[in-house]
Formats: C-alpha cells, sequence, structure tokens
C-alpha cells in the first residue's frame, strides 16, 4: 500500500510537470529539487501518519529498539518526530498547485493523527505522560505546534486544545536532566504562552540562562551539560530549541528575550560549520551520538535556511543543493527501509550497534528535520536559483573558496 501511494505521488508531480507548467522542462534547476524533497517527505512520513490517522500505528508499525525500556513510546517518538520537522511545510497551507494539494492532505492527516493520538479511546492513544522520556515527545510536539500554529493548532477543536494544554501543564512533575533537557521544559512553557498568555516562568527562563551564562564554550558551541561532547548536540537540540523559545520569549517582551538577537548569530556560524561538514558526495563526519538520526543532524543548518540566517557568504541555492545531496545519498533508494516502508535502526541500511539505548524506531524519524526549508515558498531563492557548488565540492574541485571565519561573541 505504502510503496504503490507513494508511486503515485511521483506520478502525480510527473503531470504537474508535463501538463501545468511545461516551463520547468526548460529550467529544471527550479523545482527538480523540490519535487523530490516534497517526494522524499512522503516517503517516509506516509506509512506514520496514515497508520495513525486511521487508528491503526499500534498495529501495523514495525518496532525495532536498542532497549526494552523505550519500545512503547515508540509510536509516539515517530509522529512527534515528523511533526516537528515538516511543520514548517504545513504551515504554507493549501493552494491550488499539486504541491498545495499533497499538503492538504498531510494537513489533514496531522490533524486526525493528533486527535487519535491524545484521545484515551483510540486504538492509537499514544500521547502519554509520565514517563521521563515523555517530556523530550512532548517538547518536540509543543515545538511543532509553534511551527505549524495557524494551519494545525488554530483548526484543532476546541476539545482537543484543551487536552493538549493540560497535557503540556502535566509535564511540570518531571525534572529535567542538567543538559539540553532543560530546553525541552522552556520549549513547553514557551508554547503554553503563546497558547494560552501563561506559563511557569521560572521553567521557562532557567534553561535559557543555563545555556546562555553558563554552557556557551565559543565559536558557536555549547556544552551540553557540564561536560562538553564532541558532536552533534548542537544542531539537533541546542539551537533550534533556543531560536524557537526566544521568539516567543521576545515577542510577549520578556527581558531575556533579548538574547535572541546574538543567540541568532551564533545560529548563523553553527549553519556555516555545518555547511562545510558535507562532502562533496554527500556524506558527513561519524562523530558523537545519534548518528541513527541520519540528515535529521543538519536541524541547525536547514532552521538557519529557513529563518534566512545564513552567512552572507553562503549562497542559498548551494545549501539546497548540499542537503539535497545528503538526501539523496540516505533516502533516494528504499536500502533505509524495510519492506513495509517503516525505517530501520542505521545510518545507511541496518546498523544497530551505530545508535544509543534510547534508540527505537521512533526516534529515527528525527531526520524529518532536515525538512524546514520546505517550509520557504516556491518562488523563494532558495529555491528557484540554479544549483550551486558547497563549500567542500568547490574546494575539491579546486574552484576558490574563502576561509572559514570564527566569532567571538
Amino acid at each position: 500500500m505504502f510503496i504503490k501511494i507513494y508511486n503515485m505521488s511521483n506520478s502525480i508531480f510527473k503531470r504537474f510537470k508535463k501538463k501545468e507548467t511545461p516551463v520547468i522542462e526548460e529550467k529544471p534547476s527550479i523545482l527538480e529539487d523540490r519535487i523530490f524533497w516534497v517526494s522524499t517527505l512522503q516517503k517516509i512520513a506516509f506509512p506514520v501518519l496514515n497508520n495513525l490517522a486511521n487508528g491503526s500505528l499500534k498495529k501495523n508499525m514495525s518496532v525495532e529498539s536498542i532497549s526494552a525500556d523505550n519500545y512503547e513510546s515508540a509510536y509516539l517518538d515517530a509522529f512527534v518526530r515528523i511533526f516537528n520537522g515538516i511543520a514548517p511545510w504545513l504551515e504554507l497551507g493549501v493552494d491550488n498547485s499539486e504541491e498545495g494539494r499533497i499538503r492538504e492532505k498531510y494537513i489533514y492527516l496531522t490533524l486526525k493523527s493528533i486527535s487519535n493520538a491524545i484521545n484515551p479511546k483510540s486504538n492509537d492513544y499514544i500521547f502519554i505522560v509520565g514517563p521521563k522520556q515523555s517530556l523530550v515527545d512532548v517538547a518536540l510536539f509543543a515545538q511543532g505546534l509553534l511551527r505549524a500554529k495557524n494551519q494545525i493548532w488554530l483548526n484543532l477543536p476546541i476539545n482537543v486544545q484543551a487536552r493538549i494544554i493540560e497535557d503540556l501543564k502535566s509535564t511540570r512533575i518531571i525534572a529535567p536532566y542538567e543538559n539540553h533537557w532543560l530546553l525541552y521544559t522552556s520549549m513547553i512553557e514557551a508554547a503554553l504562552l503563546e497558547f494560552t498568555g501563561e506559563c511557569d516562568k521560572e521553567r521557562l527562563v532557567y534553561g535559557v540562562r543555563k545555556f546562555r551564562d553558563e554552557l556557551y564554550i565559543g565559536d558557536a558551541m555549547y556544552a551540553n551539560g557540564e561536560d562538553f561532547e564532541v558532536g552533534y548536540y548542537n544542531s539537533l537540540f541546542i539551537h533550534p530549541m533556543l531560536n524557537d523559545i526566544l521568539m516567543v520569549m521576545r515577542k510577549y517582551g520578556l527581558e531575556d528575550g533579548e538574547f535572541l538577537d546574538v543567540q541568532l548569530m551564533r545560529s548563523s556560524r553553527l549553519a556555516s560549520q555545518l555547511e562545510r561538514v558535507i562532502s562533496p558526495e554527500g556524506t558527513y563526519p561519524l562523530i558523537g551520538k545519534f548518528l541513527s538520526y541520519r540528515c535529521g543532524i543538519f536541524h541547525a543548518l536547514s532552521q538557519a535556511t529557513l529563518f534566512k540566517i545564513l552567512p552572507r557568504n553562503i549562497n542559498p541555492a548551494q545549501v539546497r543543493s548540499a542537503l539535497t545531496k545528503v538526501l539523496k545519498i540516505q533516502f533516494e533508494s528504499y536500502n533505509n527501509f524495510n519492506s513495509n516502508g517503516w525505517l530501520i535502526i542505521g545510518l545507511n541500511g541496518l546498523q544497530a550497534d551505530v545508535s544509543e539505548d534510547t534508540t527505537n524506531t521512533g526516534t529515527l524519524y528525527s531526520c524529518c528535520s532536515i525538512f524546514l526549508p520546505l517550509g520557504l515558498k516556491i518562488d523563494d531563492m532558495f529555491w528557484k536559483s540554479p544549483s550551486a557548488e558547497w563549500s567542500s565540492l568547490k574546494a575539491w574541485s579546486g574552484h576558490p573558496i574563502e576561509r572559514d571565519q570564527s566569532i567571538n561573541f
């Protein structure tokens, strides 16, 4: 069923290219990459969203887990990570284009999925707050709601909104670890502030102040708690969370929200670092934890693209070209899916040893954070500019490239 629907989506795009706007055939660089991104999004997200919308996720989702302790959370893990990544795309809303009609379908699936996930009478009641790990999922869900406020949050029934608010508040009994988990509590309170006008201010600002005042190391890097570990923590969790939290704080005039200006400059610098680690082949250094999140490790680069805060010396088209190459390496074929279309644990194929104890099938869908730039309209320069060489491709092709420049603020 999944493969059939995915192929159908491809055929839809082919009709779009040939019949509705033949100019695409003359300038393939304008939409070819976006078509591939949207098709890949569907390839990854459809099995989860379609099953959850129909109350059959628990029944049909294949679940693998490194540890038996987090097996039950896999279903919610998968949904919130997909939603978190595709929310800016959903926020574009419906239009008369072929992509707009596909987006309409996914908005519907997301709304129905949320209603089933929080309903205790549903076969797929998975939004259960209590275990410590649920703090992660609720925070990612809250971030997704902030990213798609108009198309998702405001279109949920009032009783569903009320249940969500109750669940967000219920996480206050969960004590976070003294690392990036502090930002999970801040994110939840930021969502409550946005949706209700009230929050627990101490939980909102504590994590932000901790990273601002104590954990910044330099050159856009934060320590993940007391100790510094080399890896992609800053891109996966810290910068994207800080940015979205601070935007809410700035909006509501909270004093600590003034840190947003500096934080965005730091994120711009991190984005330039991430762009440089993408090799000419679309691979990247295998350092640190969470490598099974695959292209999700470029969360901060994707967010910087969405926010239009890339450094001036980086052409948005070179980021699109680099990320497209990464996506093609990991998802153009089916080597990262099982026979039923679910992601498998690994980096590029079945490689369970690359994963952590907290890894399960659901957490693999963190890869969807690469899709944030789909929140840019189709006529944005990120999508319409011709393909461009990214930094490592320039360098190893013998073409001119500027030196890397650090920051000291």
